[in-house]
């Protein structure tokens, strides 16, 4: 199979997940990139069979809605049941790194108050240790020299996502050449960094349940 056969397969498995779960109350999370858009193709078919989603950008809201799939505000929901989003790489741990597509701040506020973090990807995402994909970094403009110099002294080389734009309308920095071998303390570590908003590390909350795509079949992976 091909990537995008590989992803239109997780995404399909992801439905067939998350649907014994779905009731008239239910708000799933729905995450960014071309993973999430399979799901969000997907979840259509569905639309009648739950509450409505939260998004975790501009570019996934405005799909749901074109679907005619409603789209909350996270503020005046009480509760997501379920979210549903892909990777940039996941360790056997389900520590995540994601930010490719640079929504990390929105995903991880939505991962951070849903009941369950379903995680999306191809085969190619999973790995020994994190780090080979860079690392993303949401930052405040004017802190972007400042953070650079923080980051260099965590171990890696920071570079500037020149004409990327966040929906925060902040920056993004990505941290090459960085093995992460401690992934919570990494990620505690850049937040502290003043200027910071997040990090795309989720390794305090990793997924918890990872669908997998594989030549062989979709696998269901849980933190080991």
């Amino acid at each position: 199979m091909t990537q995008d056969e590989l992803k239109k397969s997780v995404a399909l498995a992801a439905i067939d997940y998350i649907k014994p779960k779905l009731s008239s109350d239910t708000i799933v999370g729905i995450g960014t990139g071309s993973t999430a858009n399979f799901f969000i193709d997907a979840l259509a078919e569905l639309k009648d069979l739950f509450a409505g989603t939260v998004a975790s950008s501009e570019s996934s809201a405005e799909r749901l809605r074109s679907h005619g799939i409603e789209v909350f505000e996270l503020n005046s929901v009480d509760n997501v049941s379920l979210y549903v989003d892909g990777a940039d790489e996941s360790n056997h741990a389900l520590q995540l790194i994601k930010g490719g597509g640079a929504a990390l701040t929105r995903e991880k506020i939505v991962t951070a108050v849903a009941d369950e973090f379903i995680c999306i990807a191809d085969e190619s995402k999973l790995v020994e240790g994190l780090g080979a994909f860079p690392l993303p970094v949401e930052v405040i403009p004017m802190a972007r020299s400042h953070v650079g110099r923080e980051l260099v002294k965590l171990g890696c080389s920071p570079v500037y996502r020149e004409g990327v734009i966040t929906d925060n309308n902040n920056i993004i920095i990505d941290c090459y050449d960085f093995p992460i071998n401690e992934a919570i303390n990494i990620e505690r570590a850049i937040n502290n960094i003043v200027g910071v908003v997040t990090n795309g590390l989720f390794a305090e909350r990793p997924a918890d349940v990872l669908l997998l795509a594989t030549q062989q079949g979709v696998k269901t992976l849980r933190a080991s």
